[in-house]
Parts: structure tokens; C-alpha cells; sequence
């Protein structure tokens, strides 16, 4: 087994840090934004590393048993994807000291926490790319990055020009891979902040380091220093060559998100819903598509409620289809209580955390999913079988030995009343089963069962 044996079990809370909540005023900026603002690309808000520890019991309570931290390292964004200092906790955020007493938490409460790695581009307050911008083609470092010609200019508006942007942003200088002491700082890197307690890394835009070899070596250099580290990769199609035992363990499964919203959105049946999310299934080798995260939503896109028009029924939906399909889930921070965003910065709002502002509603209900989840082992390790999809009616079972649990969904604006044959299953003439996030009972007669669906709404039979 080369993924680790835990990420098919795990619920990921995805954070990000400068918006979850402010636990040490001292770290603030003088320029600070009032918390909850509404949010610009450059307005720090005071969330820190101290923030999530102060509200730790807010995720336990929740169920969740991993975490995501957007990036935490020095840089001068609310980002922080422009990394100036990648073995320095940002001063904002707090100290080493805070780091620590956060991975004490975290596993203490045998949860697990993953860091966000950037590096492919770094920031221009890079201490490498500093001393180009000072010295020039006198510089020992010119080679650490891909430069045109000199003098550089970094600073005046406009495209980078003369070295190698990401995405052609003068800030985000791209490193260059094919030197090997870039590579061996980033595997310094890489190992460091896993013996500081990290437990693996959700690698950004690794498909812009093409580069098998590099990324062999990564994943090495990171199994070497803990075993059943998590590698993510933040690929965002299907593709098969990033998921494997010389490069990721899983990947963010947006093809997923997309299939789902499509679904909501009235883009697609059922049917076809059923065929993508099933052809998923098929892409990838058994212990990868079990080691994949699956969001909802993330600081990438725009928030699921937001989505589906502010739909609290196809927000539910979403989370059941969510948390009943293989991989672990992830809830981005904020989402389980109805916050909504549209494109950055709109989808990184500060947390609310007056509970009068919250959509208890949508909390208790993930709450019930994550706990039910939990529960039942063939939601996280089961196989995975159709039974029908049909207009806006779909249905599967996830089953592990004698263990199944029915997923039934209706995508669909009127309500349903089916039969469902359930003879492939295993489920005998009298059995009694109940819906296991209500508790109301059905019992398997002619090698059926009955459901009745309201619109947009879903149910786990078992």
C-alpha cells in the first residue's frame, strides 16, 4: 500500500488562515481590517495560527479530522502564495512556538494536518531572487530562476518581461527546477516543516514543474522523513499520470465538484451525472481514487451555496452526494454554516462567528453526514455500485462485506415515489432497514424498496 492507510477515512477542513478567526490581536498589522469586512486582495483581516487553536473545539464538534492550512509562510499577501521566507512561520500568524502547539492539538485529537507547499514560484522578497534584483548577472543565484535579460525589471506595472512569471506575474517569479541546489532547497524545505509535525503537503500548480523525475524525488525525500505522509496534487482535470507511487497520492477532485454542480444546475440529468462521476471512478487505480480529496468548494472557486443561487435544499445535496462518494471529503472552512462568495477575493470572507449569522439548519445536517460517515466504515471503504439512473432519480450502493448503505438522490425540481430493486444488493424479502440520517424505517418487500423524495434531496438507506 503506497497511500496512506488513513486519508480514506479522514474529513478535511480546508483554511484559510488569515480569514478563520483572530486569536492574537498583537499579531495584527497597523493596518488591519475589521473582521469581516468586505474582503480585498490586500486586506489583512488578523486570522492567525492561535485563531485556530482558540476555536479548535468549533472542529471537533463539527467531526472533521483534517486539516488544510492555505499557505502560512513569510509573505507579503493575505495569500501568501508569494513566499519570501519558506522555513519562517509568518509573523502574522504567529511563531514556531504557535505552529507546534497546533500540531499538539491536532494529534492529540488523532487528527492530522497538511500543509500548502508552493513551489513552483516563490515571492520577489525570495532571499535568492532578492540578491538577483541586487546584483544582477553578478549574482550567484541568476541560475535559481528563468531570466531573460538584465537589469530585471520586478516593479513597474505590466507583465513580467525579462525572467519567467507564473502566469506571467512579475511577483511570482518561477523557479528553476532543472538546478539542483533549487532542488535540493526544496527538499530541505519539503523535510523540515514534516519533523516539525506536519503529517503531508497539498502541492501547488504541480503540473507546472514537469518534471517526473523532480517529483519522484519529492515524494522520497517526504516518505523517508514519515511514512504515511499525504501527497496532494492540486490537478484539476482527470489525469492519471499525476496519481500514482512516483507522484501524488491523491489529487483535489474537481471534476467531481464540477459533475455535481452541473447536476444542480440543471445542466445535466442524472444519467449523465451518473456516467461522470462513475467514470471518475474508473480513471484512476483503487488506493489513489480512495486517497483523493474531494471539495465542494475551495479559495480557488466560488462557495457552493453561492453556486446554486443561495439553494439551502441543493447545498444539503451537494454535501450528501459529497460524503457518500469515495475519497475524503473536504469542507471549505465556512461553507457548513451557509457562508457565501463568488470569485476571489468574495470567497475568502472572514468567518462569522456570531451563530446568528450561521445556517444552523446546514451545520446540524453536515454535522449529521460527517458523524454518519464516521460511523459506518463501507461510507469510506466500500465498493461502489449503480442501481439506477433515470430522469432526475439516482441510485448506488456502497458496500464493505456485509455492510451496505443505499444512496438514493433526486436532482430534480418535483418529487419522487420509486421502487427500487434491490435484489443485487443482497437485501431479502422483510428485512428492515432505516434511513440512517432521519431514523425512519422501510422494510425490503417484493425485492424492492420504496422512496419517496422530495425535490432536490437525498437519503442513505442501510
Amino acid at each position: 500500500m503506497t497511500t496512506p492507510y488513513w486519508v480514506q477515512d479522514a474529513i478535511f477542513y480546508q483554511i484559510f488562515p488569515d480569514r478563520f478567526a483572530n486569536g492574537d490581536p498583537s499579531l495584527n498589522p497597523p493596518n488591519v481590517q475589521k473582521w469581516g469586512v468586505q474582503p480585498t486582495a490586500w486586506g489583512f483581516q488578523g486570522g492567525d495560527l492561535r485563531g485556530i487553536l482558540q476555536h479548535f473545539d468549533y472542529l471537533l464538534d463539527l467531526g472533521v479530522t483534517a486539516l488544510y492550512l492555505n499557505p502560512i509562510f513569510q509573505a507579503p499577501s493575505t495569500h501568501r502564495y508569494n513566499t519570501t521566507d519558506y522555513f519562517r512561520i509568518d509573523p502574522k500568524l504567529g511563531t514556531l512556538d504557535d505552529f507546534h502547539a497546533l500540531v499538539d492539538s491536532v494529534h492529540r485529537n488523532d487528527m492530522r494536518l497538511i500543509l500548502d507547499g508552493v513551489f513552483n514560484h516563490c515571492g520577489r522578497g525570495f532571499f535568492a531572487f532578492a540578491d538577483v534584483l541586487e546584483n544582477g548577472d553578478h549574482s550567484p543565484y541568476q541560475d535559481w530562476f528563468h531570466i531573460k535579460k538584465f537589469p530585471l525589471d520586478a516593479y513597474t506595472p505590466g507583465e513580467a518581461q525579462n525572467y519567467l512569471g507564473w502566469w506571467n506575474h512579475k511577483s511570482l517569479p518561477k523557479l528553476n527546477m532543472s538546478n539542483p541546489a533549487v532542488r535540493n532547497y526544496i527538499f530541505n524545505v519539503a523535510r523540515y516543516w514534516i519533523e516539525q509535525g506536519a503529517d503531508g503537503w497539498r502541492l501547488d500548480v504541480p503540473n507546472e514543474i514537469d518534471d517526473d523525475g523532480f517529483w519522484e524525488e519529492f515524494r522520497h525525500v517526504v516518505k523517508s522523513a514519515k511514512r504515511d505522509a499525504y501527497l496532494l496534487g492540486e490537478i484539476w482535470d482527470v489525469n492519471p499520470r499525476w496519481a500514482n507511487e512516483t507522484h501524488f497520492d491523491g489529487l483535489m477532485n474537481y471534476p467531481l465538484r464540477e459533475a455535481i454542480l452541473a447536476m444542480l444546475n440543471g445542466h445535466e440529468n442524472a444519467a449523465v451525472f451518473a456516467d461522470q462521476v462513475e467514470g471518475l471512478l474508473k480513471s484512476y487505480p483503487h488506493e489513489n481514487l480512495y486517497a483523493m480529496f474531494v471539495p465542494l468548494g475551495s479559495h480557488d472557486t466560488e462557495r457552493i451555496k453561492t453556486m446554486v443561487e443561495g439553494s439551502l435544499e441543493k447545498t444539503k445535496l451537494a454535501f450528501l452526494i459529497q460524503m457518500a462518494y469515495p475519497g475524503a471529503p473536504a469542507i471549505y472552512y465556512g461553507d457548513e454554516i451557509g457562508l457565501e462568495g463568488g470569485k476571489d477575493p468574495e470567497n475568502r470572507r472572514a468567518f462569522p462567528w456570531k451563530e446568528s449569522a450561521w445556517d444552523l439548519e446546514l451545520r446540524t445536517w453536515v454535522k449529521t453526514l460527517v458523524a454518519t460517515r464516521k460511523r459506518i466504515p463501507a461510507l469510506r471503504r466500500g465498493d461502489f455500485q449503480r442501481l439506477v439512473a433515470e430522469d432526475g432519480l439516482y441510485a448506488f450502493v456502497r458496500k464493505l462485506g456485509e455492510e451496505k448503505v443505499l444512496i438514493a438522490i433526486n436532482a430534480s425540481s418535483r418529487s419522487h415515489s420509486v421502487n427500487v430493486a434491490c435484489a443485487s444488493v443482497g437485501w431479502e424479502d422483510g428485512r428492515e432497514l432505516r434511513n440512517l440520517l432521519t431514523h425512519e424505517k422501510t422494510t425490503v418487500s417484493k425485492g424492492q424498496i420504496k422512496l419517496s423524495l422530495e425535490p432536490w434531496s437525498g437519503v442513505w438507506i442501510g
